[in-house]
């Protein structure tokens, strides 16, 4: 995906979890260039909905993975 389908699929996840009760969530998005993680990383701090995330760590998936946490 792109920035722009990828936020627009984010965005809609949080929506549905928030609604099935998912307080916790893992964004698979690659390490490569580092680009689509900084977009992500830029509309998570801008949802209202979202308590916390960071970077998974090593057995998580490390830099290629975002681990989010909802309020």
């Amino acid at each position: 995906m792109y920035g722009d389908e990828e936020i627009r699929a984010v965005d809609k996840f949080i929506d549905t979890a928030m609604l099935s009760g998912i307080h916790r969530f893992d964004i698979i998005h690659g390490k490569g260039t580092g680009a689509l993680r900084k977009r992500i990383t830029e509309y998570l701090k801008t949802s209202s909905s979202v308590k916390s995330f960071r970077l998974g760590e090593w057995n998580e998936g490390g830099s290629g993975v975002t681990v989010v946490e909802l309020m």
